[in-house]
């Protein structure tokens, strides 16, 4: 079944603009919106679609641009100040939200809304890029192997570089601290404090603990009351995360802040298009119960952002075949094995090992 009328909100960004390609490329025709005029005009006459401007400050003028759009991909952050009022749009006009976000907050906000969208009649789906997709699902996996895990690490290799908008919205976080789940509960952590070997299905490489959004979506995919999220990096940049924590106080200076977000819009390029083509992204999970049974599953897949792209019109696309209500993680709302129809994607129960 085609997908209905659908809205890519933040289409001039460099996540949308690769959504929009993505789709684009499949003979989809999105209405591409965001609220800089000439930006959204630029990307509408590159592909020949419908343009809409408008603010999310305007909560009347949003809720008009959405009146006849069945599904809206928002991937305009930082999501912490974006993400509610499309939120809010889209359960007054009856619209499937989509999202791209990784910041656990925002999670915790759009799931405290899944009564509201039952009721509405719409699906709630932050977090479907590769913010949370290939975790959430191979999280929701692995847990199904063994009875009743009580806790889940997490571990993420994405060799690719960032883009301006995923490094603003890390600025932005920094101040709130490095997280765990402990016993259900988010917990404080020092920055670059946990660290660990993690044997990635290629080979294995140091990672440290960092609030990655599994931290809110895992926890409710699987139940797990315990979880950890890792990233992995060069041993030298895991010793100077731990200056972050010193560093965060500063970072609650919105002069600072804003400042440091302002270079990164002007100097910080996301991936080109041969990283983007090239990239591998590998991901890792493992689960424990009180008996002191593990399993675990690893995943292969392409660079982050070409996957957001794929894995975004995959939703929207599943959307138009499914009945899906309420706000839910990607693996709630079409299972764990979903992120297996995401191209160049593999999962595997078993690796040999290396010590490389």
């Amino acid at each position: 079944m085609q997908p209905g009328t659908w809205m890519v909100y933040g289409a001039y960004g460099y996540t949308g603009r690769l959504i929009v390609a993505e789709a684009v490329s499949r003979g989809y025709r999105p209405i591409v919106a965001g609220r800089n005029a000439e930006q959204v005009e630029s990307v509408a006459q590159a592909y020949n679609l419908e343009a809409r401007v408008v603010s999310l400050d305007d909560a009347g003028a949003l809720r008009h641009a959405l009146r006849d759009v069945d599904v809206v991909v928002h991937a305009a952050g930082p999501f912490v100040r974006t993400a509610m009022p499309m939120v809010e749009a889209c359960l007054a006009t009856q619209t499937h939200y989509v999202d791209i976000t990784g910041e656990i907050s925002v999670f915790e906000q759009i799931f405290a809304r899944d009564e509201e969208a039952r009721q509405a009649g719409v699906a709630l789906l932050p977090g479907s890029g590769f913010d949370v997709v290939p975790s959430d699902c191979l999280a929701a996996y692995v847990a199904s192997k063994i009875e009743q895990p009580i806790a889940l690490e997490i571990g993420i290799a994405a060799l690719s570089r960032t883009s301006p908008g995923t490094a603003q919205t890390m600025i932005e976080h920094v101040p709130q601290g490095n997280l765990v789940r402990r016993d259900g509960v988010l917990v404080r952590v020092p920055f670059g404090t946990l660290t660990r070997t993690i044997h990635f299905s290629d080979k294995p490489r140091q990672a440290v603990a960092i609030p990655w959004g599994d931290l809110a979506t895992a926890y409710r995919s699987t139940g797990i009351p315990n979880i950890t999220t890792y990233m992995a990096f060069p041993p030298a940049m895991i010793r100077q995360m731990r200056f972050l924590s010193w560093l965060a106080p500063l970072f609650r200076i919105g002069a600072v802040r804003r400042a440091v977000q302002a270079w990164i819009r002007r100097s910080v390029k996301g991936p080109d298009e041969q990283l983007l083509a090239r990239g591998r992204s590998y991901l890792w999970a493992q689960v424990r119960n009180a008996a002191g049974e593990t399993a675990e599953a690893w995943l292969e897949t392409c660079e982050g952002y070409r996957f957001t792209a794929l894995a975004v019109v995959a939703v929207v696309e599943r959307l138009a075949e499914t009945t899906v209500q309420g706000a839910l993680t990607p693996a709630q709302a079409f299972g764990a094995d979903f992120v297996l129809e995401i191209d160049e994607t593999r999962r595997f129960d078993q690796i040999e090992r290396t010590k490389s």
